[in-house]
């Protein structure tokens, strides 16, 4: 039996002007939540904030507008054009049944301009309102409602920037449409972390959360797991869309409450600031199962069974929160029993390309079929190829996101679905162009960058430090490694203590390391 034939409506998508490169796949993650697909054209320009697509019922783009973090706003549309002529053409051959139902004597209304790339004064968006009125064939016999009206009319202007200091004399592209809804942007101040019970140096943004979640495709009674928990703003965003959540941590005092506070003007953490409670300050406490102090390194702790519908995480870089993983660098270490109860295992370092390796096969083992892993890849922009993205026979790429840190800097939200069953010995992940294999990311990152001829000669206080080591080697007969990893610790020392950027962090909309 041939499939039903869905008629489709065009839809006007309005955007947000943020996190440009998240808008697109977004938007699919969420309709495919709500079983529907969304064609992208491919002409697309994600400078334009206005995106026509074919949807097949307003309550479908009720449903989609729900969940979107990116989207300002769903509007039906009637008409568009590169011209006000083009526009009004449009809207005279439109059909009388389409406009009929919201163009009546007993509807109240009101028309909105609203323009993207140039500020229009009032008088002026009065005139082409009054433009679009008499020129353009629609009657509006209803009366005028500012406030509270049945329906709202949109006229909206892109104007394309070739220069970015100026705005062109008209518009690039003209819309008009009816406003179904506006999308889940609420919800971002909501979860804002100025307010949250607890928070870290790596607390993850409140959209970028909320956006994770939607790649993640978290619904209700799913089971979503963060391998590297930090402060839990990754559950949290989790546990708002009706997911049960869990996770770990290697850091035990992050978890029960102990050590020096992130938060302005507070010492020390309180033994209540945990996981727990920033779930129940948002009434979400019922949906946390439960946070261990563990390695995520360790794979055999857990049931060897496919048991959570998610993974979503952000794994530390090696910036503001250390790569560690239990270990020691003895051979044959034997701890007394009597001390076993209050131990705390000693840490080595846990090289980042083999975090993402653990990550992608601890994903393919412990996934359902179908389910998704979320995670955050740190790069340096001028190396990165598609070849850095590790890969697992059992996990299809199909979201890769980027976002800019700073010039050189940037991280790739990247979403993997598991599409196979898993075996022991077949199936491991790999990774077909290591991205730190000549440096970390963390040396990568306090990389001098190089900003033409001006900057091109070593600084008086790099030359004499240089003359300095190179002394220091001639007469204490110190090897190049000794000296270069002295070289490299004070560096990264001098460079922490005063690179500004570290004071955003938090809340600047990247929170490299832990979420």
């Amino acid at each position: 039996m041939a499939a039903p034939v869905v008629s489709c409506r065009k839809y006007l998508v309005q955007f947000a002007h943020e996190h440009l490169d998240f808008r697109i796949p977004e938007l699919l993650a969420v309709a495919d939540i709500f079983g529907t697909t969304v064609t992208i054209p491919e002409a697309y320009d994600k400078e334009n904030p206005y995106l026509v697509v074919d949807l097949p019922s307003d309550e479908i783009v009720k449903k989609i507008a729900s969940r979107t973090i990116l989207v300002k706003s769903f509007y039906q549309l009637w008409a568009q054009g590169h011209s006000y002529d083009e526009l009004f053409h449009q809207l005279r051959e439109l059909p009388h049944a389409l406009m009929a139902p919201y163009l009546n004597k007993n509807n109240t209304f009101r028309v909105i301009h609203d323009s993207f790339n140039k500020q229009l004064v009032h008088r002026e968006k009065v005139a082409l309102i009054e433009k679009l009125i008499g020129e353009s064939g629609i009657e509006f016999p209803g009366n005028i409602s500012l406030k509270s009206p049945d329906y709202s009319f949109h006229l909206l202007e892109y104007y394309k920037r070739d220069i970015p200091t100026s705005s062109p004399e008209l518009p690039d592209r003209v819309y008009f449409g009816r406003w179904i809804t506006d999308g889940h942007r609420d919800v971002i101040k909501q979860f804002d972390l100025k307010n949250r019970k607890v928070i870290g140096n790596t607390s993850m943004d409140a959209a970028l959360a909320l956006i994770m979640a939607n790649m993640g495709h978290v619904t209700t009674n799913k089971i979503v797991y963060d391998p590297f928990v930090g402060t839990g703003s990754l559950l949290v965003a989790s546990a708002h869309y009706g997911s049960y959540v869990m996770g770990t941590e290697i850091d035990w005092k992050l978890l029960h409450g102990r050590g020096r506070s992130s938060r302005a003007k507070q010492k020390w953490r309180t033994r209540d600031e945990n996981i727990h409670n920033n779930l129940c300050q948002y009434h979400l406490g019922d949906l946390y199962l439960d946070v261990m102090v563990a390695d995520a390194s360790r794979h055999m702790m857990w049931h060897q069974i496919e048991m959570f519908d998610a993974i979503i995480t952000d794994p530390p870089y090696g910036i503001r929160e250390p790569t560690k993983k239990v270990g020691t660098k003895k051979e044959d270490v034997e701890i007394p029993e009597e001390l076993k109860s209050g131990h705390i295992p000693s840490k080595v370092t846990y090289d980042l390309s083999q975090i993402l390796l653990d990550l992608l096969n601890f994903a393919a083992k412990f996934l359902v079929l179908g389910g998704r892993l979320v995670y955050w890849l740190p790069v340096y922009r001028e190396d990165y190829v598609e070849d850095n993205i590790p890969l697992h026979p059992c996990l299809k790429l199909i979201g890769n996101s980027e976002q800019i840190l700073k010039s050189t800097v940037s991280r790739r939200l990247i979403t993997m679905k598991k599409v196979q069953d898993y075996e022991e010995k077949l199936h491991l992940a790999e990774l077909p162009n290591n991205h730190y294999k000549d440096a970390s990311f963390r040396e990568k990152y306090f990389r001098p960058h190089e900003k033409g001829p001006r900057n091109s000669k070593p600084s008086r206080f790099k030359n004499n430090y240089v003359k300095a080591v190179e002394a220091h080697v001639r007469s204490h007969d110190v090897t190049c490694e000794d000296a270069n990893e002295h070289r490299s610790d004070v560096q990264e020392r001098r460079e922490s203590s005063s690179n500004s950027c570290y004071k955003d962090m938090a809340y600047g909309g990247w929170s490299p390391g832990k979420a």
